[in-house]
């Protein structure tokens, strides 16, 4: 179950996958994104944002889910690290181990912190995180 990093070709996947964790998280009506921006943000010369692919090359629908990310830095430590903004896996590719897969992907970039939160009601991903 490879995970890659994210190519500008993926773009109508990412925004699918950020509709579908909206909806997920009962937060579509806070959806104000369009696809041109977070192209520009993600891909463009001047990029502010990662993302990674997961993907189940066995299904026809190869992309299972992605983590977008960026980098931070802690003056206090004095070391750069990574902020996970988004993690989604989609429902029918959970527990095949492809969001251990995206985490350990993030741990491999960093030699400091990779840092997140998670929303108090959502019960299955605390206990993934834990």
């Amino acid at each position: 179950m490879p995970v890659r990093e994210a190519a500008a070709s993926d773009l109508g996947e990412i925004c699918s996958l950020i509709r579908e964790l909206a909806e997920y998280e009962h937060l579509t009506d806070e959806l104000a994104f369009d696809s041109v921006t977070i192209g520009r943000h993600v891909f463009g010369p001047d990029r502010v944002a990662y993302a990674t692919i997961a993907e189940v090359e066995s299904t026809t629908e190869a992309v299972a889910g992605f983590a977008l990310w960026y980098p931070t830095f802690s003056t206090f430590l004095g070391r750069p690290g990574i902020w996970l903004e988004d993690l989604f896996v989609r429902p029918r590719f959970r527990g095949l181990g492809l969001g251990s897969e995206l985490l350990d992907d993030l741990r491999d970039r960093t030699e400091g912190r990779l840092e997140w939160a998670v929303l108090d009601w959502n019960e299955p991903a605390l206990g993934f995180y834990r």
